[in-house]
């Protein structure tokens, strides 16, 4: 292995055993940076303190003329500015060579959202097998609480307080928080209990092995879910996240406490639902107002 590929071998170890970042991510990672040494080695460079702005342009300008849309390019030199940043700490290097590096501009997506009807509709399954019963307090606890996929699956009995109607969440880069279930959740985590009979470390949400369920399992299960219970839009966990939010902030209006419930550290990332309570907004008007017909774009 190359002194370049021994340094980015180290860096995953930091994240894997330091960081505990989650398998996935350590994956996204790897592939971004064994591209980026892949290309280093190219250039002739044996040390990264001989790596500066211009080459890693290169890199950007060679990736998007492969067919890397922006928001890609991004997670790349994402991934790149961790490393290097790591890289100052160890003193492996003096200077940061993307610090002036962006990636082309790319538009903002709005996240799609269910509406109440069809949120409700799709969490109010059947349960009248022990496994809708688990996948009802799945869902509820989903649109309830706004948890990320691997917040759920990680989750143990011991993390849900039913009584108090709270549950303590793993979120990113290990940080902890607590977040409140509402009531229907509480009674679908409630009778799920009483089905399951579980100890405080046992796994919430079980596959058949009887080990934590799979991500993979629960998108499958919420594709089934929406699709029998008639609700025809893309179905995937974080789009109930999405719901979640967007819902809560149309009712509240407190954007600071969505930041909160979502565990975002920065709530520029959380400002994203203002735009979708605008574009609500701008659409009843639209239909409602006889003088307020706006041009399509």
């Amino acid at each position: 292995m190359s002194t370049l590929g021994a340094d980015v071998a180290r860096f995953l170890d930091y994240l894997r055993v330091e960081k505990r970042y989650a398998p996935g991510t350590i994956t996204n990672y790897a592939r971004e940076l064994a591209l980026l040494d892949t290309y280093a080695q190219s250039l002739g460079l044996t040390h990264w303190r001989e790596l500066r702005a211009e080459p890693l342009r290169g890199l950007v300008a060679r990736e998007h003329r492969r067919g890397r849309q922006p928001g890609s390019l991004h997670h790349l030199l994402s991934a790149c500015r961790s490393f290097f940043r790591w890289l100052l700490r160890e003193g492996v290097i003096a200077h940061d060579p993307a610090l002036d590096v962006r990636a082309p501009k790319q538009r903002r997506k709005l996240p799609q959202v269910l509406d109440v009807d069809e949120a409700t509709a799709l969490v109010e399954i059947p349960t009248d097998t022990p496994e809708a019963v688990q996948d009802r307090a799945m869902l509820e606890l989903f649109y309830s609480s706004g948890l990320r996929l691997a917040e759920l699956t990680g989750l143990v009995w011991n993390d849900i307080d039913l009584p108090q109607g709270l549950v303590r969440v793993l979120g990113k880069g290990s940080k902890t928080r607590v977040v409140p279930i509402g009531s229907k959740a509480i009674e679908a985590l409630t009778a799920l209990h009483a089905q399951a009979r579980p100890d405080a470390a046992e796994p919430v949400f079980r596959g058949r092995s009887g080990r934590p369920i799979s991500p993979a399992s629960v998108r499958k299960r919420l594709k089934d879910w929406a699709k029998a219970q008639g609700v025809w839009k893309r179905v995937y966990p974080h789009l109930l996240r999405h719901s979640f939010a967007s819902h809560l902030l149309e009712s509240s209006g407190d954007l600071r406490a969505v930041q909160e419930l979502l565990g975002h550290a920065d709530i520029s990332t959380t400002q994203v639902y203002t735009h979708l309570d605008f574009q609500h907004l701008a659409r009843v008007y639209d239909a409602a107002h006889p003088r307020a017909k706006r041009r399509k774009e």
